[in-house]
Formats: structure tokens, sequence, C-alpha cells
């Protein structure tokens, strides 16, 4: 099948500006992060989950401390996320405790997944965060109202003898005012059962939630409440049953209310013991979810539609990939054969030619020229994106001299200096490394000033990540490379614009180049991790400051 060159590059910042405003609007805690582990989107309920805003370079785990349920602080490569990244697969019903920064603690389930490349390689992992906190409050509400009746059971059974009418009346009094506290209580619906499952007593929760009064339903079996499907199927039975036996029976599904309607019900239904440990009754506790069911579902949902967005993501990274291999051969052959047949023209009849038809083979050897400088910015740009990352420490001093020596036929035309000297390794991406200097120092010898020899120093520094208002991690150090000129410089407003792809602040037939190389030196700070920013004046040069994390 033929391929249809697009009349202008995939625009991807589209994509991801609909991907985000699709999880922005999503009430689950939604968030992407690379095969490394640092975050790259997220979504608000996220944000509000962490206690705060991440910044590029952050961590999955950089917006909170993380502990077991039982408190006690969960090593990192334990958890759901790094799990996940490291036996690439879903990870499922692993509850952590976070702590945000303001110090409050929420339950949580994560539910990580690694994305793959058509390699089988993780690429990137999403994660949905489910806050259960009010879910594990309610749960230990249920058990101190339990704890506390056995406690006052078995206080009062422990009396003395001579004590008894005294300790009677006041298990009288105790029992009275848990009675009354049980009573009152209208979210949950409290009911005490006899052995054989009939409803003993019934508190305002109960008339609450199922809507009976204590005169309509004492005295009834309890499963009354349960649907006829269930009764067939002997679901309560077999919770009493189950309760009877183990102590204790959790049950989860749609339960029936008087009117006929169903409600969605989590039921605690505990075994009642005498002194010598026979049962002689239940307490059921009930709970109305049926908000959170709907709220679970639409999770569910959420989830599903996350995870049909992911898959047509990975489809258009493959067509950017395959975008990329058009372009790297379909499209440069012919251009290749087009400037092989302007150069034997120019060799074999370019003094046959009029002025006009030497000036017209002129411009189509420049435009050709144009057309293959842009194909090759597009691929580096492109390669920045979808690339495999291979961090190494990195002689910078070593990639200076590098750029140098490719530009050293320029150098010498302008006179230029470029002085450079003791920026120390780091680590990073090679390549990258040495596209990022090779741009910003062809800018600078570029747009130098006619009458004025270029001279370019670059310089750096280790800085705390407290010392700038810019886009930094206060908690970690930077490496801050600054390369600064004497060039034709630009007007302060145009600092961010110059980053953006195809930006030109002059025109082509003036300063040579695409309008890419400024968009891929800041791919290649994000890709780090790092940021970078410019200032300038007009005709005052450019400096150009590019903070690498430590």
């Amino acid at each position: 099948m033929e391929f249809e060159f697009p009349q202008s590059p995939i625009n991807t910042t589209d994509f991801d500006s609909r991907y985000k405003q699709l999880i922005d609007d999503l009430p689950a805690a939604i968030y992407t992060c690379d095969a490394e582990g640092y975050i790259k989107l997220y979504n608000q309920a996220a944000v509000e989950l962490w206690g705060r805003t991440p910044v590029p370079g952050d961590l999955w785990c950089g917006s909170w401390k993380i502990f077991k349920t039982d408190g006690t602080p969960m090593p990192l490569d334990e958890c759901p996320m790094a799990v996940a990244l490291k036996e690439g697969r879903a990870i499922r019903g692993v509850e952590i405790i976070i702590e945000c920064p303001d110090g409050t603690r929420r339950n949580v389930l994560p539910h990580p997944k690694p994305i793959f490349n058509n390699k089988g390689e993780i690429v990137e992992a999403v994660n949905m965060l489910v806050d259960i906190t009010e879910r594990r409050q309610s749960e230990r509400i249920e058990r101190i109202l339990l704890e506390e009746k056995v406690k006052a059971r078995t206080r009062d059974y422990n009396i003395l003898n001579e004590e008894l009418l005294e300790k009677n009346t006041q298990l009288q009094d105790s029992e009275e005012r848990y009675h009354r506290m049980i009573s009152e209580v209208q979210d949950y619906a409290i009911i005490l059962l006899d052995k054989e499952g009939i409803i003993q007593n019934w508190n305002k929760g109960a008339e609450k939630i199922k809507g009976y009064s204590p005169d309509e339903i004492v005295g009834q079996r309890f499963d009354i409440f349960y649907l006829q499907e269930d009764r067939e199927n002997n679901l309560p039975q077999k919770l009493l049953n189950e309760a009877y036996h183990a102590g204790r029976a959790t049950s989860e599904g749609a339960r029936l209310r008087k009117d006929g309607s169903a409600f969605w019900a989590s039921v605690v239904i505990t075994a009642l013991h005498d002194n010598d440990n026979n049962v002689v009754g239940f307490s059921k506790v009930t709970r109305d979810l049926t908000e959170l069911k709907r709220y679970q579902d639409s999770l569910k949902q959420s989830a599903e539609e996350l995870e049909q967005k992911n898959i047509d993501l990975k489809k258009m990274n493959d067509e950017l990939s395959s975008f990329a291999y058009v372009s790297s051969h379909d499209l440069q052959e012919p251009l290749r054969k087009i400037q092989v047949f302007i150069q034997r023209l120019i060799s074999t009849e370019y003094d046959n030619l009029s002025e006009k038809g030497k000036d017209t083979m002129q411009r189509i050897e420049n435009s050709a020229l144009r057309m293959k400088t842009l194909i090759h910015d597009l691929l580096s740009y492109s390669r920045i994106t979808t690339s495999e990352r291979k961090f190494e420490l990195v002689d910078l001093q070593e990639v200076i001299n590098q750029v140098k020596d490719q530009f050293q036929e320029t150098i010498r035309e302008k006179n230029a200096i470029l002085d450079a000297s003791s920026l120390r390794p780091v680590t990073g991406v090679s390549f990258q490394l040495h596209q990022l200097f090779h741009n910003l120092i062809s800018n600078s010898l570029k747009f130098s000033r006619k009458d004025t020899p270029p001279y370019i120093v670059i310089r750096g520094e280790i800085i705390p990540g407290t010392s700038h208002k810019f886009l930094l991690q206060p908690e970690r150090r930077y490496y801050h490379i600054i390369i600064q000129d004497n060039g034709i410089g630009f007007e302060p407003e145009y600092t961010s614009k110059i980053f953006e792809v195809f930006q030109r602040l002059h025109g082509v037939s003036e300063y040579k180049g695409t309008g890419i190389g400024l968009a891929i030196c800041k791919k290649i700070a994000e890709a780090h991790g790092g940021y970078i920013r410019a200032e300038s004046e007009l005709n005052k040069g450019a400096t150009f400051h590019f903070y690498l994390p430590l």
C-alpha cells in the first residue's frame, strides 16, 4: 500500500492535550509514569489525593510516604508500582497507606499496570488509586462497637458475688446507654438476631436504610431483606452458618427496602456468645453503599475507557515510528536523487544557462538542502520522544570538544572564541547531550553580529533545587550549565516562544534554519528530568540556562 505523506507533521501536542483533558475529567486519581518511575501525566484527582502538584522529575513515590496496613514503612521496591514495573504485570488488591505532605494518611488500593511497546518493552505505566479510607474508618467504628459490647459483658460476668447487686445495676445502666447509643446511630443498620435469624432489635439507622419501623419488622426473619434469587440460593442461612462456625461473615450485594427498591449493602454478621462460648445470637451491621457502588462502577468504566485510550496512544506511537521510518528512508531517497541531478546539471549545463536559469537552479539547490535539513531535524525531534534512553556517565568537556571540532571551519571564518572549561561529567544520554550543545553553539555562531567576532562562554555550577523559582525539585541538587554569547539576541517576550516547534524570529533568507533546534533542546532537557530557559535582550546577546538533576 502506498504511503501518503501528510501535509503537516503529526501534532502530538494536540493529542496530549486531549488525553490530559480526558483523565482530568475522571473522578479517580490517575497518573502515568515512564519505565523509570518518573511521573509524566496526572489528573486533578491525583493532585488532591497526593496533597501537592508534582513537578518534572518527580518519581511516582515522590509525593508521599508509603506504609503497610500495619503502619510500618513499606520499602519502595515492594510497592505495587515498583513491582508492576519490575515484573511487567498489573498489580491488584494490595492495600497501602500513604502519608501526604500535610501529615494526613489515606488507605489506598493502587491498580498499576505497565504499558509495553511493540517490542514487548515497558515504556510507561498507568496507575489508578482508589481511596478506601472511609471504608476502613467504617470498619473501625463497627469493631469499636462490638468490642465495647464484649468488654461490657466480660466485665459484668466477672464481678464478685458480694457485689452482684451493685454490678447488676451498673450492667443495666451500661446496657441502657449502649442500647441508646446503638439506637441513635443513623448511618448504619444495627440489628440483633436470635440463633434462628429472627430480628430482636432495630435501631434508627435500620429504619432509615430499610424503611421499616420497629413494630413492622421485629419478630420477622432477616431474609426478608434479600432478593428472591438470593433466598432461593439460601444465602441468608449460609451467612448465619458461616458466622456461627467462623465467628464472623461478610457480604456485599443488592438488598431490598420496604418499598421494594434495591440498594447496595455491605453486611457484617457477628456471632454473639455466652460465658460458655455458646452462640446465643448474632449482630448484623449493614451500611448503604449504593452511592459508593455507583462510584466504583463509574471508576471501572473509566478504567476501561482509559485502557482503550492507552491502546489508541500506543497506536499513535506506532504511527509516529512509521512516520520517522518513512522520513528517514522513503523521503530522503528521492531528495538525494534531486540533489544528484541538480549537481549534474550544474557541472554540465551551468555555462549554457541564462542568468535567470542559473538563479533558478541555485534556488532549487537551496530548497533541496533546506528540505534535507528539515527532515533531519524532524527525525531528531522524534527520536528524543520515542528512542530508548540509555543513561551513562558523560564527559561534558569531551562533548564540547567534539562539537567544537564540528564547527571548526565556521569558528575560523568568523574568528569566534569558544571558552568552555572545567565542566564536570554528568549522568545522561550521550548522543542527546551532544545534540543539545551542538544546537546551542550552532545558534550562537549563526546569530552573531556581523561586525563583532562571536564570543561564547560555557560554564557550570552545582546548585540546590531551592535556589531558583523555576521548575526544580527543592529536595534535589542540579548541575546548572550556562551558555552565553554576544550575538544579536532577541526581545525578552520571545523567551518561551523560541522553544516551540517551527518558531523562528528571523526569515530563512536572513538566517538559515528550520525552527526545530531549540524545541529539540527542550525535549532533551525534559527527557533528563531537567529544565531549560533563555534570557536575552536585542543586540545584547543571549544566555541559555540548562538544569540537569544530579
